[in-house]
This record gives structure tokens, sequence and C-alpha cells, in this order.
């Protein structure tokens, strides 16, 4: 997008390359890359078979006739044509890639998202898929049409003879290799039964890695409780009537509702159909893969972690309905199911299910999307709804259902704030934990019980900055402070990855005693440590947990008891369930409730809400303690009473005061590039044209900047951003798409537009 389109054919074609009598197969071709297309190809007749709607195909484009890649979207006739096309020179793939239902969701998406189709496609069919990871084209030997029924006339030698009689009695043709082994010969006599024409040869691709599959102990299902039980019913209505509605299950923290998805998901297995499950966060994976593997016998998961081959296997089991349960974070929504039951979204307010680059989907709304087009329940189930879905089931657009208790009645755990803007630390408690969170802490630990620290924040110093002169070290590309990690010995940009060794003095005037300020979940660690001596501690963040499997060992050695203390950013506050966490602490709640952002206040509220859920699921109770510096904020006080209702009524009357999603629609724009003054005019041309055109259709948006990004300077490119806001999505779409039509930024600079926008920074 943002490129105009070339004409990639000659206007004036000679007058012979015409013939409008003649009747052409004609395809549709889209490229990942620009120029998009769509473009027209006609489809020789040795190809017409081969050519299909989701296939790739090998194309000459441009007047080089350079050879590209694309994908065939539309296959047809032409009584007339115009002018001569050019021919589809091959067929990449012997089969489609995507369904004719999952061809009309790509084109949905590239209408809603404002993007190229091509694109879509690229994100929709994995790498490892397209490239077939893990497999090899291997020959097989089949007997040749009508020797098995004259084999005893046959005049052979004995080995040839045995060769051709195994053969014979192979269902689907053997290798040249295990022939061989079979029938106790070397290559030879099945080299001359193939010079002899007695075999035929067929190339397929076959699978050389398959992953390791583990075995899992059977669970029986579960008693639910009321609640439960009509949260269930809910869900097995609309699928028995096999229609499409959006259930919002807003049930609290341990009330249950992975037990109603699996009861749910073995009704839809009883009709022989197929379901998928979402989950947000990596390490969240693990353990649900675990529950579903243990109620169910064919599970596949998919997620960024995978291998190419791994993802490949995978996808061909799911598309050839192997799979009853499909459970994986975003991308899953795209899985191959070629017999969809149910989809269900678990903690569907996690931003983790909007994409960041091209196409910036959210998994939430494909879901939806796909559910209403194959007419089956989707399910979106968070002790804290997005606003967006809980103001849809207000309307009457989804349906809501609560779950206000946890299981067995346990209680919900009691929530605390410790003020700091009191001096009530004094001598004994310096650094990041409070005195009232101490001795919390020990408390817990000589009761046996396990603690949760959340600190949403990595790194070891958050700030490096002189006292003498006032200078902080900054990423020369992202003009932003840069973060200690001491164990590393780097001083990092958690934006461009951007890194140098510590400065030990100011390098700007050499002051010798430079600060280094400000806490992460580094330093976090090493204060547990040094307080909690010989008390077992865990980190997990994006940097500890890099490795394949290093989630689910982590998680392993804290439910097995061994660890006594985890500690981590965001990816420990959801999902988990250890019935031995007797406490939960929040070190600082404040570190993103007064960012730049709309959201912010619901972020806060939903990260606390959740990370406090991980603590009371067991018969000694828990207790959590919130650190914050604002605890009379509205988000604060909610999740102290665990009040998602209350948070709602709150929240909704200011985003309607000041415009804000859900009550309206939203687009962001960012221009970006190295000038900045070049990115700054760019974008003001982007706004006039975005003015006119809205006076033109008679639309009026409101329209906010250009203006400096909250971070205007990331990797080495200033940003300018425009936001815009109206009632009507489909208006203000189709707003941006004609005033962006055929704009062509100056070189180096660079735009994107971001509906539906999560990401504000």
């Amino acid at each position: 997008m943002g490129q105009e389109q070339q004409d990639l054919f000659d206007k004036q074609p000679p007058p012979w390359e015409l013939d409008d009598r003649r009747e052409v197969c004609v395809a549709e071709v889209v490229f990942a890359e620009a120029p998009f297309g769509p473009y027209d190809y006609e489809v020789p007749g040795t190809l017409r078979a081969a050519v299909q709607p989701g296939v790739r195909v090998q194309v000459p484009l441009g007047r080089g006739n350079r050879r590209r890649v694309g994908y065939c979207t539309v296959v047809g006739s032409q009584a007339h044509v115009t002018r001569a096309l050019k021919p589809i020179l091959a067929t990449v793939d012997s089969r489609s890639l995507l369904s004719p239902a999952m061809l009309r969701l790509t084109r949905w998406m590239a209408d809603y998202y404002l993007c190229p189709l091509g694109q879509v496609l690229d994100a929709v069919v994995p790498a490892g898929v397209r490239g077939q990871a893990g497999t090899r084209e291997q020959v097989f030997l089949h007997v040749a049409p009508g020797v098995t029924a004259r084999l005893a006339e046959l005049a052979l030698p004995p080995k040839q003879r045995d060769a051709l009689q195994i053969l014979a009695g192979s269902s689907g043709g053997m290798t040249p290799a295990d022939l061989a082994a079979a029938a106790h010969c070397t290559s030879g006599p099945i080299q001359t039964l193939r010079r002899k024409a007695l075999v035929t040869e067929e190339v397929r691709r076959v699978q050389q890695i398959i992953p390791d599959t583990r075995t899992v102990d059977r669970v029986a299902r579960l008693p639910l409780n009321p609640d439960q039980q009509a949260a269930l019913e809910a869900i097995l209505q609309p699928l028995r009537q096999r229609r499409h509605e959006t259930i919002v299950i807003h049930g609290v923290t341990g009330s249950g509702k992975t037990e109603v998805y699996i009861q749910a998901i073995e009704e839809v297995i009883q009709y022989g159909r197929q379901a998928i499950v979402l989950v947000p966060e990596i390490s969240l994976t693990p353990q649900t893969l675990q529950r579903f593997e243990s109620r169910f016998a064919r599970v596949a998961v998919l997620h960024s972690h995978l291998t190419g081959s791994e993802r490949h296997w995978h996808w061909r089991r799911i598309a050839t309905g192997e799979v009853q349960v499909v459970v994986g974070a975003r991308s899953a929504v795209f899985a191959p199911t070629p017999n969809l039951g149910l989809i269900v979204i678990d903690e569907e307010h996690d931003a983790s299910f909007k994409q960041d680059i091209v196409p910036r989907y959210h998994a939430r709304d494909v879901a939806r999307q796909r559910a209403l087009a194959e007419q089956v329940p989707l399910v979106l189930g968070s002790a804290t709804p997005a606003l967006e879905s809980w103001y849809a089931a207000q309307c009457g657009t989804y349906r809501l259902i609560e779950m206000p208790r946890r299981v067995s009645a346990l209680p919900l755990p009691d929530v605390a704030t410790v003020d700091l803007r009191t001096p009530h630390r004094g001598r004994h408690a310096p650094g990041a934990i409070s005195q009232p969170l101490y001795q919390a802490v020990r408390e817990a630990l000589r009761d046996g019980g396990q603690v949760i620290l959340l600190l949403n924040r990595r790194g070891y110093s958050t700030t490096i900055q002189c006292p003498a002169c006032g200078h902080v070290v900054k990423c020369p590309h992202c003009d932003l402070a840069l973060t200690h990690h001491r164990h590393e010995q780097t001083a990092v940009c958690h934006y461009c990855e951007y890194q140098i060794p510590p400065p030990p003095h100011c390098p700007e005037c050499r002051f010798a005693d430079i600060r280094y300020s400000g806490l992460g979940t580094q330093k976090l660690e090493v204060e547990v440590q040094a307080r909690f001596p010989g008390v077992a501690c865990l980190r997990m963040d994006s940097d500890s947990m890099s490795k394949p499997g290093s989630h689910e060992t982590a998680l392993s050695r804290f439910r097995s008891g061994e660890v006594r203390i985890l500690l981590g950013t965001q990816m420990i506050a959801k999902g988990l369930d250890f019935p031995n966490v007797t406490l939960v602490g929040v070190i600082n709640a404040d570190t993103t409730l007064h960012f730049p952002d709309f959201r912010a206040a619901e972020r806060t509220f939903q990260l606390v809400t959740q990370v406090a859920g991980r603590t009371g699921r067991g018969a000694r109770g828990g207790r959590v303690l919130v650190q914050t510096y604002s605890p009379d904020h509205p988000a604060i006080m909610a999740a102290q009473r665990h009040d998602y209702r209350q948070f709602a009524l709150q929240e909704l009357p200011v985003r309607r005061e000041f415009g804000y999603p859900p009550l309206v629609a939203m687009i962001r724009i960012v221009v970006r590039g190295p000038v900045e003054t070049a990115v700054e005019q760019f974008a003001e041309q982007v706004v006039e044209r975005l003015r006119a055109t809205a006076t033109a259709r008679q639309v009026e948006p409101r329209i906010l900047g250009p203006a400096a990004a909250p971070l205007p300077k990331l990797r080495g490119n200033f940003r300018f951003h425009v936001l815009l806001y109206h009632a009507d999505q489909p208006a203000l779409a189709g707003l941006v798409r004609a005033a962006t039509e055929g704009l062509k930024p100056p070189a180096d600079v660079l735009w994107t537009v971001d509906v539906d926008p999560l990401d504000m920074l």
C-alpha cells in the first residue's frame, strides 16, 4: 500500500495480438511485495487443471518480464479481451494452500485492514508451509499398468521377479531403496525393471521430520458448578443449531472457564468437527496444551517458537482433519481446519492478539469474521474483557455470560495497596520491596507457600544519568534512554536492540560517578536473593525465557515447589494456575498507568486484576499487595475490589466524552523517515488529502495531527502520526482508502495504516 501501481503491459499492443473472438482462461494474481496487483494473466491450456485459487504461480512481471511468484486468487474465462495477456509460466504448489473459505477471509482482511491482499496471504500461510519445510522429493515405484496380470508369463531372473512381486503387493508404491531391501538385492535388478518399463516412477514430497509426541496421562472430566453449567449451555445452544453467536464469558480468575471450553469441545468432536483455542502468551501454551492433551487424543499446537518443519507438520495434520483441537497463539486463527466447529479465545483482552506488522489484524476480530462465515460459535473468555467486547455485549451484539464465583466456592484473594508516597519503609526496607510486602513474603515462605512478584519492566536499571551535568545515555537511533542489563554487562535499547558496554563515567562531562537508577526485573531478582537468602527464586521475562522450552521448564520448576519465588513481567500475570501460591506482590502498579494512551487505565486494571488472580486458588487462600503511588486511582481501586463492572461503568463515560473507542472507530497513520522535515511535510500532505476527501465524500471525521508520535524517533527514523475517529467504521475506512490511493511519499519516507490500533506509542 502507498505505492502507485504501474502499468505492466504495453498500452497499445500490436493489432495482431488482439482477438476479441478468442475465449481466454484468465487468472487474477497478487504479490506479497510491490507492485501488489491484482493483475490478469492468461492460463495456458497445459496448466488449466493445475492453476486454482490459492495456488502460487510463476509469472512474468513488467516490461523486463522478470519472473515473480504470486498468488492466484481467481480463475475464470473471458470471451473478449482488450489486449494480449502474458501467460502464467508454471505453478509452484501442487495443491491450493487456502480453502475457498480462507480466501474469502483474507479478502475481508485486506479490505478491513487496508492492506494488499498478497501481504495478507503471506501472513496467513506460514513460511514453513510455503517452503514445505521438513519434506523432500522422493521417487516411488509402481508396477506398470497391465504388468501384474501377466506377471506369471514374464521370463525374468529370480531377483527381478521377486522385486516385481513385492512391488505388486504394495499399496502406495515403494522407494527404490526400500524395494531393494525388501527383495534382498542390489539396485541393479530394480534399475533393469525400470529400463524394461515394467515399473513406473512417481515423484512425491514426503515428510522427513516428525516432532516428538509426548505421552500425557488422561484426566476425567470435572463436575461443573451452576455457573459453569450455564456457560456451557450458552455455548452448546448455537453449536447444536449450527449457527454463529459471539459469547463473552466474563469469569473471575479461577472460575473454571477452561473446563467449560473443554466440555464444549468434547461435544464439537462428537459431531466430527474441530476446535481452535487461542491463548495470548507463549508461556501459557505449554500449560494450556497439557490441559487439552490430557482430555483429547489428537491436539496440534501452533506458535512462533515452532521450527518451520514442526509448523508444516502440524499444518498438514490439521488440514487433513486428523487433529481434533488446535491450540496456539494469534496466528492459529488461520489453522486450516476443514470441519471447524468452535473458536475459543482465552484471555481475549490481551494485547498480543493484535499484530504489529502488516497485516495489522486483531485475532479476535478475524476469529469473529471466520466464525460468522462458517456459522460456528465464538467464545471470548476473560476475567477482564476488553472494553470493545464488553461494550458489544452491552449493546446486544455479543451475548454476555457471567461466572462471578470461583470453583469449589473458593474466595477471591484480599487485595491491599501499599502507598509508596508515604515514608513507611524506614531503614529496614531499602530497595523495591516495601516493609509491608517484605513481611508478607516472609510469612508466606514461613508457612510453606509460594510467592509471585510482578514488575513489568525488564533489565537492571532503566536510566543511566550523570548527576553532574544531567546527561542521559540514550540510543542514537531511538533517542530513548538505554536500559542497563547487568548480567550481560550491556546497556540496551529495547526497541532496536542497539547496545554498548555500560559507561564507567559520563560520556559528556567525564564525571566519574555516573548514576544507574530505575528498577527492572534483574535488579529485583538481585534484591530478592539478597533479602531472602537460601530461597530459590526464578525470573521470567523475555530476556531469561528466550530459548525454546524455557517457559515450560521454568513453570515446571515452580509447579514442583523447587522454586519458591517467581518474579517477572506480565508473562507471569495471566493464565497460570498454582494452588500453592499464597501471596502476589505488584512491585509498581503505575508502570503503565500514566502512559500517553487512552487505554492506560484499562491496561493497569487488567494487569493488576490478572496477577491478583494467580493466588488463592488452593485451600490455603491467598492475599495480594499492590505497591503504587496512585492508590486512589479508579483503576487501582476497582482492581482492589475485583470489580470489573464498576471499572467499565467509570471508564466508558470517559471514552464517550472524549470520543475514543469502543464508542467510535479509529485509524492511525504513522509516517516515518530519516529526515524530520521531510517526514513532517509528507504527514501534512496526508492530512490535507484526508480533509479534502472528507469534504468531497461529506464525511466528518475527527482528525488529529499530524503530530510527533509519543516515541518521536525509533530505529533512526523520525515519526509523526495522524489519528482519525468516526462513528461509522466503513465510512472512515473508505475515506482513508480513497485519500491514500496513489499516494507516493518522497524517497526514504514510509507510511503505514493501523486500523483499530492498540499501540499508541
